[in-house]
């Protein structure tokens, strides 16, 4: 994590609401020190790490696009998780692009607040920071969650799971080409997309991946109880949960 920490909440909450836990978070890292890092693990009793990616770039003099030096950071990330046991990564609101150092030691799986399956031009249509304003400004009537790999080439991994799809709110006066409208539906609809998509879909798709329904085989195609999914599990699909 690098924030506020809401999606790792939402994972532990989620685990420790079954009465037999599919999964169990061991250690919490964040590559930031102003994150809420410490706070959540104060709250759930779960050990954190925390080693400021930028403090690190700071004393190489590296900017913090070189990946060579992301690479030695991931390094360091991995020596400090490996003692905890850990056999999977939930990247929860993880800021930093992971190396191939870190997504080849470790199955590692991130939502994301679009419908990754939407191509365009080959291309993911709705990947980056801006997903949710970028599908109102396409004139979407859904947006969706996805849950993914994730690998060295960003918000490019195997899907899991697509959320179900969840209605754009505008209001009777939305005007697009008014800054301030647009930026109050991206934010609502960004909350939306939190509590009906990304936390349903993130602990979902860690446990069926623990219990072995989710599984990725040696060309990183995703089977769903022994079946090839093609562009992810629809929750509207008819499957069980």
């Amino acid at each position: 994590m690098s924030g506020k920490g809401t999606n790792l909440r939402k994972i532990i909450d989620f685990e420790r609401s079954c009465k037999n836990p599919p999964y169990r978070v061991v250690v919490i890292f964040s590559d930031s020190y102003d994150s809420n890092a410490r706070e959540v693990g104060n709250c759930y009793n779960i050990p954190v790490v925390i080693k400021d990616i930028k403090m690190f770039y700071k004393s190489k003099n590296k900017n913090l696009k070189d990946m060579n030096t992301r690479e030695e950071f991931d390094r360091d990330v991995i020596s400090y998780i490996s003692k905890y046991n850990v056999s999977i990564i939930a990247y929860a609101g993880y800021m930093s692009i992971a190396s191939r150092t870190l997504t080849d030691k470790f199955i590692g799986i991130n939502v994301h607040p679009a419908d990754l399956s939407i191509v365009v031009n080959k291309k993911r249509k709705y990947t980056g920071a801006h997903a949710v304003r970028d599908a109102i400004i396409a004139g979407e009537k859904y947006i969706y969650s996805s849950s993914h790999l994730v690998n060295n080439e960003v918000y490019q991994g195997p899907i899991f799971i697509i959320s179900q799809p969840i209605e754009v709110e505008l209001g009777e006066n939305f005007d697009i080409t008014n800054k301030d409208l647009l930026e109050a539906a991206v934010n609502i609809n960004q909350e939306n997309l939190k509590r009906k998509g990304d936390w349903v879909i993130f602990p979902l798709t860690l446990k069926h991946f623990v219990e072995g329904r989710l599984e990725l085989s040696e060309d990183n195609s995703v089977l769903f109880d022994g079946n090839v999914i093609t562009n992810g599990i629809r929750m509207r699909d008819n499957y069980a949960i």
